[in-house]
């Protein structure tokens, strides 16, 4: 508990030193007028949303506890700095939906959000890094393998850090975990090719001029 509280403490450190609510102000036409952020939409919808996707093991009895995370999702939608405070509020809410304890719920926000959040970050930067600004590779790359390989990792992570899965031997549990992020993966990957296509606008990672190399409007 101690070193999900650590993870989860320094993650939210480290964002709120980016002032990540900046990101939240309104944004003035050129008229003088003032419209709301698009990112408020994909921000509230995670805060509906996902609780419930974490607190599902908790609410219902099965023999293998999915363990949803979408923290990939919620950094390519908000942004690192924003998604960690978001992913944390998160895990609050489900306490308050389901009877996930405290202890829970630390270990939820670090292993479901905060570690992979984390990761495709980094990975997100190294796909860029080597192979330049295209569209399939921020889709496929980045949002599709990208998390499928960051959620398993934090998996394996959340394993030696002495989080199992419940219900499932750990000869096992390594399989059920890479299953589990080509759920994660498919998702994110599919949910971000719609929002390419229709509403870039509620993807904080994403940036026409830069993967479309077209100048914004």
């Amino acid at each position: 508990m101690l070193l999900d509280a650590a993870i989860a403490a320094t993650a939210l450190l480290g964002a709120l030193l980016t002032r990540p609510w900046r990101l939240l102000r309104y944004r003035v036409q050129r008229d003088g007028s003032h419209t709301t952020t698009p990112l408020l939409t994909p921000l509230l919808a995670t805060l509906v949303l996902l609780p419930w996707l974490w607190a599902l093991p908790t609410l219902h009895a099965m023999p293998l506890q999915l363990q949803w995370s979408g923290a990939c999702l919620v950094v390519l939608m908000l942004g690192w700095p924003l998604a960690m405070p978001v992913l944390l509020l998160v895990a609050a809410i489900a306490t308050l939906i389901s009877p996930m304890d405290m202890a829970q719920a630390l270990a939820a926000a670090a292993w479901q959000g905060v570690v992979p959040g984390t990761l495709g970050l980094l990975l997100g930067a190294l796909i860029r890094r080597f192979t330049g600004e295209h569209l399939f590779v921020y889709v496929l790359g980045r949002a599709f393998f990208g998390t499928v390989l960051c959620v398993f990792a934090a998996g394996v992570l959340a394993q030696w850090a002495g989080k199992p899965l419940p219900g499932v031997g750990s000869d096992l549990s390594l399989v059920a975990r890479w299953l589990m992020a080509w759920g994660d993966g498919m998702v994110t990957g599919m949910a971000c090719a719609v929002f390419v296509a229709f509403k870039p606008d509620w993807l904080a990672t994403w940036s026409d001029k830069l993967y479309l190399h077209q100048s914004p409007p």
